[in-house]
This record gives structure tokens, C-alpha cells and sequence, in this order.
């Protein structure tokens, strides 16, 4: 049953332009990036400069003031953000891991009419139609623009001041489908920096390696950073090698990550200097309880996990009290369930003395935020997308989960990680969890292919950590039969050995790109049978996909 709108904390400034105009005349340390560093007065300047450039570069003919950045995690990208928000202009953040057509659908259908970028990404330009003038970035016509406006006083437009206006376009980052660009106004961010648990002082140095076309790092690392004055480092792109010297180097305090980045860091080879920094604590989603504890046993720091989404509708924070594994508990004013099928709350999740979920069909449903359809802004140009989401006010996440009687919620994967083996319902997050305890596992995904009579059969891809053995099917059968928790129908009845999992631009594992390539991939396939694990060959696999198209179900292959 729905309920009221929940009220949401105060906050003091309405817009971005305003919080950046908070830090006009601020001499501490603002920005390092690779040798350069910038006082956030700096900061603000350089993007007083790049609000004239984009004035200058609004349509004539009414299109939306919409400017595509395709460019890596540089200054220039932030310096146009602030520019955006001082002068009301919206900033389109494109994947530069799209190409081709889906490349030019993103622009497209974005209304972009300018496209900034650099020899970073350009070609990626090459015969795409876009229907939008391409500027380069390093290119001495832009810096004919720049040096236009040198000198230009940090102020803020009506346009800019106005809390509804659009200031960012973040595309989902992809794992279950098509990215949609969700709509992000200059107010909702200004109250989403001001509002994070994350606090900050001018001492801090947050690092930040994920790609700032994406919600994660300008919410949970550059927002915090503007709110309380700390400085922001940025790398170029996300790289495993160089988190460490990073770190080092910049004095981080802070750092946030995405998907699977934990595990690709933990992968590197142990070195005696690890905890020779001075990080305070890491954020961000998706890591395993496993990975986190190692974490702070190299590093010497904690990391924390918390639960949000790019539409900015549901926020999940890890406390103190938090159990392994959990998500914790909703951030003041968030008033997430567990709902099913059928529209009712799930029962809390019951536990055995193991661990064991002993009641994971009534109790997983999908994660839904009461009241927050008016906190949604939609789907850019997508209105059907944005309809599905909404129900009654509320917006349905797309994301399973459960809550356990204390009230802690738990992540249990996308709904399309919903499996059905021999008529029971579970989903893949809490196997993936088991399966990231074998100290040979690097990263987990487990996904559905379909089974050939009816429903699915579990399947698991591994990456191994560098300095494993190869793998042992029959100890990684013994491992499985040790785990007390793993449902009776859990365990995989195909696994794949690969040395590099599919991801997205944001470092979470591509699942339907692994379900595509079911076991017809060319990585060793390994299927449960007569009582182990045994490879798979050409003539099986042929042989599976004719079990399959005999009971008339090849059609789900690559679905």
C-alpha cells in the first residue's frame, strides 16, 4: 500500500551554481590531476570561462541546450560541469564504450547539438551520424574560445539559479540493457551533495578512478568535495596497477568504486607498502564481504557499501552496526520494501544457524521506494521507460533484495537475476556472495541459461585471481558441498573459467552479454554431470543446444 511522500531533510542552497559560488574565493586545494594541482578558486574561474563558451554555443533554433562530453575522466569535464551550472546549460555524459549505431543513438536521442572532445575519443566520431557539430577540445578554435572570456567573473544565470533546470544527463550504466539517460536537475544534485553521509574536511584528498559520465562519481566523491571544501584527485581512467601509486602520491584520504574495481585491485600482487597511506575509508557498491575484509587487511582501511541509484529515488547506507553482507538500513527521508509479484510487502528473511536463507521465495522481492515517484525525473526522450518504473507514486528499482527482521536490507541482483530450477525461485546475488569466498575467485557472475525442458539451469563465470592454479573442478565441488548456506538447488550446473569477465564502463559485470554467449563461448565450459564436473566439448555443447530446439526451447538462447 502506498504511502505519503516522506519528508525529506533541509538543505541551504537550491542549485549547484550556488554551491560552486561557495567556493569562488576559496584558496585551499580544489583539483590534482596527474602534475597539476587547482585551488577551488582556480576551479571556479575555469569554469566561469567555459559558462561564456557554452553561452556562446547555445542553438539559435530553440533545440535543447544539450552539450555532449565525450572526453576521460580531465579537468576539462569538470570545469564544463561547473560551467553548465553557472550558466543553465546541461552537460550529456557519453560512454565512450558504446560504438558505432548505439554510439549514435545516445547522441541522437540526447538532442545533442554541440559534441565536446579530444583525440581521446574522437574517432570513435568516424563515420557515425550524429546530427551535432564536434569541437575539439584540444584544438586551437576552443582555445580561441576560452581565451575570449579569460578574466570572466563567476556568476550565476536565472536559468542556473532555478532548481528544475536540467543540468546532467547520466546514462544508466547498462548491465541489464540499453542505457537511459536519467534526468539530473541542478537541484536535485545541489541536495543530493548536501545530504550525503559522506563528510569531508578541507584536509581530505578524495581519489576518484570511475568515469565522471556516470552518477557514482560525481555524487558520492566530487558533491562531497565541493560541499565541505576537500580536494578532489582525479585519474584518467580506472587501472587496478596504478590505484596504489595513486593513492600514494595524492595523499588520498577517500577513495569510491564501482562493480568489480575492489577485486581488480585485489588482484594485483601483494606489496609490502600497501598500508603505507593515509586513507581513512572507502565507498562505494557491489563488493564482496570477502573483498572488503582483505581490503582493510592490505590497505589498513575500511570500506563501506551502500545502495543508491542513478534516479536518485532510493538510498541504502552502511552503518556500524551493519551484519556481513547487508546493505543496511535506509538514509533519512528514503522509505524503501520488499515487494513481490503480487504487490505485497514480503515476509523478513529468516535465517539458520548457518546463515542459511530458509525462506528466499516469499522473501526476496523487488526493492521498492515508497513516495518517490516526485523525486523521479524521468527518462530523458524515454516515457515508457520512466512509466514502468512508476506505480501508484512509488518507483520500482528494478533490483531484488531482501530485509531481515532487524530491518536490514540485503542485495539479491537485477530482476532479470531471478533463476527458476525445478520450480524454485532464487536469485543470483547470494550465490554469487558464496562463491566469492573461494580464495581462487576474483570475480563471480551467476546468471540463467535456459534449461532444455523447462526453467533455467544456474550458471557461474570466474575469474580467477592471477596467481591461482589452474582450475581444479573436483576441489571447487568440494568447496561448494562445504558451504552450509548454499541452497540445495544453488550450485552451478555449468561454470566458466575466463580470464576477463565482460564489463560495463563502470566496471559491473555485463550479464547479458554472458547469457548471449551461454556456454557457446570459447572459454572452458565445465557442466555438472554423473556426480562432478567434466569440460565440455564441441559435440556436447552441440549436443545441448539439440536438447534445447527438441523441446522447442532454442529460441531463449542469447536472451
Amino acid at each position: 500500500m502506498t504511502q505519503a511522500t516522506p519528508t525529506m531533510p533541509t538543505v541551504a542552497h537550491a542549485t549547484m551554481a550556488e554551491l560552486f559560488l561557495t567556493r569562488a574565493e576559496d584558496d585551499t586545494s580544489g583539483l590534482l590531476f596527474e602534475d597539476e594541482r587547482w585551488s577551488w578558486r582556480e576551479v571556479i574561474a575555469e569554469g566561469a570561462r567555459r559558462a561564456g563558451v557554452l553561452r556562446g554555443l547555445r542553438p539559435a533554433d530553440g533545440r535543447p541546450w544539450h552539450v555532449g562530453v565525450l572526453l576521460e575522466n580531465v579537468p576539462e569535464y569538470l570545469f564544463l560541469v561547473v560551467g553548465a551550472a553557472l550558466s543553465g546549460a546541461t552537460v550529456v555524459g557519453i560512454n565512450p564504450t558504446r560504438r558505432g549505431a548505439e554510439l549514435a543513438a545516445d547522441i541522437r536521442t540526447t538532442d545533442c547539438a554541440v559534441l565536446l572532445a579530444d583525440e581521446a575519443y574522437v574517432d570513435l566520431l568516424d563515420d557515425v551520424d550524429t546530427d551535432a557539430r564536434v569541437l575539439r577540445t584540444d584544438r586551437t578554435e576552443y582555445a580561441d574560445l576560452l581565451a575570449a572570456h579569460a578574466g570572466a567573473v563567476p556568476e550565476a544565470s536565472p536559468a542556473a539559479l532555478d532548481p528544475t533546470t536540467t543540468l546532467l544527463l547520466l546514462f544508466t550504466s547498462g548491465s541489464t540493457g540499453a542505457p537511459k539517460a536519467v534526468v539530473c536537475s541542478t537541484g536535485r544534485w545541489a541536495f543530493i551533495c548536501q545530504v550525503n553521509p559522506i563528510e569531508f574536511t578541507s584536509d581530505d584528498v578524495a581519489y576518484n578512478a570511475m568515469p565522471l559520465f556516470h552518477g557514482n562519481a560525481l555524487m558520492s566523491a566530487w558533491g562531497p568535495c565541493i560541499t565541505h571544501g576537500a580536494t578532489f584527485a582525479l585519474r584518467r581512467r580506472f587501472s587496478a596497477s596504478g590505484f596504489l601509486p595513486d593513492i600514494q602520491r595524492f595523499g588520498a584520504t577517500f577513495f569510491n568504486y564501482v562493480g568489480r574495481s575492489l577485486a581488480y585491485v585485489l588482484a594485483q600482487p601483494e606489496r609490502a607498502d600497501e598500508a603505507d597511506n593515509r586513507l581513512r575509508f572507502g565507498f562505494g557498491t557491489e563488493a564482496s564481504a570477502r573483498d572488503r575484509a582483505e581490503f582493510q587487511r592490505r590497505f589498513g582501511t575500511t570500506v563501506f557499501e551502500s545502495y543508491g541509484s542513478s534516479e536518485g529515488t532510493c538510498y541504502i547506507i552502511n552503518g556500524p552496526d551493519t551484519p556481513d553482507g547487508a546493505l543496511g538500513k535506509p538514509q533519512v527521508g528514503h522509505v524503501p520494501e520488499i515487494v513481490g509479484e503480487d504487490g505485497e510487502v514480503c515476509p523478513p528473511a529468516r535465517f539458520d544457524e548457518h546463515g542459511v536463507l530458509l525462506n528466499p521465495e516469499e522473501a526476496i522481492g523487488e526493492i521498492v521506494s515508497r513516495g518517490a515517484a516526485a523525486r523521479f525525473e524521468g527518462y530523458y526522450n524515454n516515457p515508457a521507460a520512466s512509466a514502468e518504473k512508476l506505480r501508484d507514486g512509488d518507483f520500482w528499482t528494478g533490483d531484488l533484495g531482501y530485509r531481515d527482521e532487524e530491518g536490514f536490507f540485503y542485495f539479491a541482483g537485477r530482476t532479470s537475476d531471478w533463476l527458476r530450477v525445478d520450480s524454485e525461485n532464487f536469485a543470483a546475488a547470494p550465490i554469487e556472495r558464496i562463491i566469492a569466498r573461494h580464495r581462487d575467485v576474483a570475480v563471480v557472475a551467476v546468471y540463467p541459461v535456459p534449461d532444455a525442458q523447462t526453467g533455467d539451469q544456474v550458471m557461474a563465470a570466474l575469474q580467477l585471481v592471477a596467481e591461482a592454479p589452474a582450475f581444479d573442478p573436483d576441489a571447487f565441488a568440494r568447496f561448494l558441498a562445504a558451504q552450509p548456506d548454499l541452497g540445495t538447488k544453488w550450485a552451478p550446473r555449468l561454470v566458466r573459467i575466463t580470464p576477463d569477465l565482460p564489463t560495463t564502463a563502470t566496471n559491473k559485470v555485463d550479464k547479458p552479454a554472458l547469457r548471449r554467449e551461454h556456454w557457446g563461448s570459447p572459454d572452458p565450459v565445465w557442466e555438472w554431470r554423473d556426480g562432478r564436473y567434466v569440460e565440455i566439448d564441441d559435440e556436447r555443447r552441440a549436443a545441448l543446444h539439440a536438447e534445447l530446439a527438441e523441446h522447442g526451447r532454442g529460441h531463449l538462447l542469447g536472451h
